[in-house]
């Protein structure tokens, strides 16, 4: 297999009848999805899309989203998922930021991704449910021979607040849906509870990927909901439960506000990753489920997991556990050499995995490249005696906010547009439940009154829901050094941490 599309086509063509979604209107099986992707290959060819164009897929996890995704593939376009609930602003910015050819809107599924077809004049297709925008005539195509394995962007802002389009490769993609499907021991007997957006690549590898490898089924949500978890978990037959910390965190509080008692007869591996993992929580998740919580670490930068515990041999610590077939990793210092065992240092990582590069923008990808084909992730991490990763920290500044990456400069850039603010800084206060609060510090101008409620509609009309500060601080002068470089870490010793 070459494309990712060739997954599905292989199940429909093995096990036409097998049920492969189960959404809370129905089922899919997987000649019904092939059929639907068949619809939406024509749909974008009737519309002009070719080899290596981008095509915006504004949506929530359904069944219209995963064939959009595999007819972006038979085209031999790069489908850039976008999450619906995302602001207007946000999703301008990417579709710009991609020279996207053509908008498509999963409608039926998704009330945001409605407003969003309504509001850019979409138009209905032949897939029910999915609505497209005009096709763009100037909207170019790639000529490098060297990207024409990419499959997907994964739009993710940098530390500038400028959209950064990580390109993953089919080889990526398929090949880690076969390592977490092996690892998994996944088979046509699961059921994965999917609520992750596929627009991320925690949804698109961990759990569409290694579902189609194995053919496993997804009973599939298009958001998280503490008690749907528990009644999908009692029956609907779930085998694996995946998310971030803050999920398990959330279910935890749920079952205890609810003096709730969880039933999950089939449930036999529990996984969390995207998020550091704190050790209590992990005791508690063990304690409910009776099993242990397994961990990974990957990014957006590689397709999936690099590090993955393995289920034949669980761990009573945080570790990350240790590298999957075909990913490398060093621990290292600021001059670029490798740490001794065991010390703390910067993580590098190689393998076939890796990005292939970050989408028209060279200076953002060779800032992070290093010889020998590595990647320098900014994250911090060691060793352990046996060689298991432990990740013990970031260089990246950026905040941890329901299992999302958050950086600060995207929204200091939003909060400074806005009139009367002089100064901003947006730093991440930690919460009881692992989570981080996101608190913004503003130094208005002189004479100048900020209009909060204003202020609060302009966040909501350019930034999704979890990156909006929960706390607005206004501050007299920011602290700074002499040369004019501000402290945040005074902000942060003003912070008490919030209690949950």
């Amino acid at each position: 297999m070459q494309r990712i599309h060739h997954l599905l086509e292989e199940r429909a063509a093995r096990t036409p009848e097998a049920v492969f979604l189960h959404e809370p209107g129905g089922t899919t099986t997987y000649a019904q999805l092939q059929s639907m992707a068949d619809a939406a290959t024509q749909d974008l060819l009737d519309a002009g899309v070719r080899p290596t164009d981008r095509v915006l897929l504004v949506a929530e996890n359904c069944a219209a989203h995963i064939a959009l995704i595999m007819a972006c593939s038979r085209v031999g376009a790069w489908s850039c998922g976008v999450n619906a609930r995302m602001s207007p602003g946000e999703i301008a910015a990417i579709a710009e930021r991609a020279d996207a050819r053509l908008c498509c809107y999963t409608t039926l599924a998704s009330e945001a991704a409605a407003r969003h077809a309504h509001g850019a004049g979409a138009k209905q297709t032949s897939l029910e449910g999915v609505m497209r925008s005009a096709t763009r005539e100037d909207a170019r195509t790639e000529p490098d021979p060297a990207l024409a394995d990419t499959a997907a962007i994964i739009f993710t802002s940098g530390t500038s607040g400028t959209p950064k389009g990580v390109m993953v490769s089919h080889r990526g993609l398929l090949h880690f849906g076969r390592v977490s499907a092996r690892i998994r021991a996944l088979d046509g007997r699961d059921r994965v509870y999917a609520f992750l957006p596929m627009t991320h690549i925690f949804g698109i590898g961990t759990v569409l990927m290694a579902a189609l490898t194995a053919g496993a089924a997804l009973v599939l949500r298009g958001s998280f909901s503490p008690a749907d978890v528990l009644q999908a978990l009692a029956h609907e037959q779930v085998s694996n439960l995946l998310g971030p910390p803050t999920m398990y965190a959330r279910l935890l509080a749920h079952i205890e506000a609810e003096h709730a008692v969880p039933r999950f007869p089939h449930l036999r591996y529990v996984y969390t990753g995207s998020a550091p993992l704190d050790p209590a929580l992990k005791q508690r998740v063990e304690r409910l489920f009776g099993q242990p919580l397994h961990y990974g670490y990957g990014l957006s930068e590689y397709a999936g997991s690099v590090f993955l515990t393995r289920t034949e041999a669980p761990r009573s610590d945080t570790s990350a556990g240790h590298a999957v077939e075909g990913g490398e990793a060093r621990i290292v210092g600021p001059e670029g050499n490798d740490v001794a065992q065991g010390d703390t240092g910067e993580i590098w990582l190689r393998g076939p995995g890796l990005m292939l590069g970050y989408f028209r923008d060279a200076a953002a990808t060779a800032q992070v490249m290093r010889p020998g084909g590595w990647y320098a992730t900014g994250d911090l991490g060691r060793f352990g005696e046996d060689g298991a990763l432990f990740v013990v920290g970031r260089l990246k500044e950026m905040i941890i906010r329901s299992g999302f990456n958050v950086y600060p400069a995207e929204i200091e850039a939003v909060i400074g547009r806005f009139e009367g603010v002089h100064l901003c800084a947006v730093i991440g206060v930690p919460e009881a439940d692992g989570n981080e609060q996101v608190v913004a510090f503003i130094e208005p101008k002189p004479g100048a009154t900020l209009d909060e409620a204003a202020l609060r509609a302009h966040l909501a009309q350019n930034l999704s829901p979890y990156k909006r500060p929960a706390r607005i601080e206004l501050i007299d002068a920011m602290p700074t050094t002499a040369n004019g470089k501000l402290l945040k870490r005074e902000l942060r010793a003003r912070c008490v941490p919030a209690a949950g």
